[in-house]
């Protein structure tokens, strides 16, 4: 019986090996849609930059939480090649904007970064951001995806993107 077993497992490696291979990413992570200002986006135009995409949503608080120091390390950056991404996931556009009239009011212009939608007609992105919001994605300045968080950003993302600056 043990003889039979090691023929399968190693048919079930070979197989596993294409499947692997099939399955991991051959083209760059892709966003593109058009900001909260009707600009378009494309996030292999920032090439050259250090990208830190965050997907959110105005129901989150954990995310709504976080936007402050966002805000702070993002004019502290300014002149550096760096940008920071929000993509929104609420249902409603009417939600961001209620939001985002708020924030223009209380932060100002040099605190703000690009913001998309993810439910605009033109919006598309091949990065799975999960269930648990805030999601984090950080691009080197090639456009290469080089680390992911779920929930809460560590302090230790900070340090991360110091070091590709």
């Amino acid at each position: 019986m043990g003889m039979n077993i090691v023929p399968a497992l190693l048919a079930l490696s070979l197989l596993a090996a294409p499947l692997a291979q099939a399955q991991a990413p051959s083209l760059a992570p892709v966003i593109e849609g058009r900001t909260l200002e009707g600009e378009p986006f494309r996030l292999a135009g920032l090439k050259g930059k250090v990208v830190l995409v965050m997907f959110w949503s105005t129901s989150c608080a954990v995310c709504r939480d976080k936007m402050p120091e966002l805000r702070q390390n993002y004019e502290g950056w300014k002149g550096k090649p760096f940008e920071l991404v929000l993509v929104s996931t609420d249902r409603r556009l009417q939600d961001l904007q209620a939001y985002e009239q708020i924030i223009s009011r209380t932060v100002p212009v040099q605190q703000r970064f690009v913001q998309l939608w993810a439910g605009e007609a033109g919006y598309r992105d091949t990065l799975a951001a999960g269930p648990q919001l805030p999601a984090a994605f950080l691009f080197d300045k090639s456009g290469r995806l080089v680390e992911r968080w779920q929930g809460r950003i560590p302090a230790e993302a900070w340090d991360r993107i110091a070091e590709l600056l």
